[in-house]
């Protein structure tokens, strides 16, 4: 027999509404239900569902209607923390305040500044952050004492956190107390975590690239659509995930 049904997680990434990996948290936080009861996850769902977050339903646009993309690059100021949920105070979405309903790829912590991508195509969200596919992410890195050629080969070799190695990198001495890390990981807060394993203490963290979307020419704190070469080329590159 035919199965119609989806995922839950991945239909309410196809509204636009949230990436998967923020549904999941909304279902098991209980705001998700589908036709009024709790969801849980792993429950599928079909397009005669209603399924609601915090009691408003999600999906159910008229057929035919194609919901346009959108995809923007923001420089992200300190401060802003990086949540669809909009009760939280200095929300990434209050801040941006675009017209239609956005979310982010991925994370930069609170106290992080640079580049975070936006959208509303839960599919390119997906193949973004799946680690297995190595997209680089690019920082710049200042911590609160000299950068030794040691604690260049320890960061870029791997280091042990969270009960794990992290993969290696490439790490670039900038001036006596800065560096620049390529990662194609995302562990929890991993910079700050790796520089505390080596006995550093991050200073300030910048993020200048994300695949081949760069934060050049974007003042701090302003946002701009993605240009048609940057969505194509991000496109190919993710055409394989």
């Amino acid at each position: 027999m035919l199965d119609n049904t989806i995922s839950l997680n991945k239909f309410i990434s196809s509204t636009g509404f949230c990436s998967r990996r923020q549904a999941d948290d909304w279902i098991e936080t209980g705001r998700v239900r589908i036709n009024g009861k709790v969801a849980k996850k792993g429950n599928r769902v079909d397009i005669n569902d209603k399924v609601t977050i915090d009691g408003e339903r999600i999906g159910g646009s008229k057929k035919g209607k194609k919901k346009k993309s959108v995809y923007i690059v923001l420089n992200k100021p300190k401060g802003i923390t990086c949540t669809t949920d909009v009760k939280e105070k200095d929300n990434i979405i209050s801040y941006i305040g675009y017209p239609k309903r956005i979310f982010p790829i991925g994370r930069l912590d609170k106290s992080s500044t640079g580049l975070i991508l936006l959208t509303n195509d839960g599919d390119i969200v997906n193949k973004i952050l799946r680690s297995e596919n190595n997209h680089e992410k690019e920082y710049e890195v200042a911590v609160n004492k000299n950068v030794t050629a040691e604690f260049l080969t320890k960061m870029s070799s791997g280091v042990r956190i969270m009960g794990k190695r992290t993969k290696k990198c490439k790490v670039r001495k900038k001036g006596s107390k800065t560096f620049s890390i390529t990662l194609t990981e995302g562990m929890n807060r991993q910079i700050r975590r790796m520089c505390n394993a080596c006995n550093y203490k991050v200073v300030s963290l910048n993020r200048t690239r994300v695949m081949n979307i760069k934060i050049a020419n974007i003042r701090v704190g302003t946002w701009r659509d993605l240009t048609s070469e940057e969505l194509a080329t991000l496109k190919l590159m993710v055409s394989g995930g």
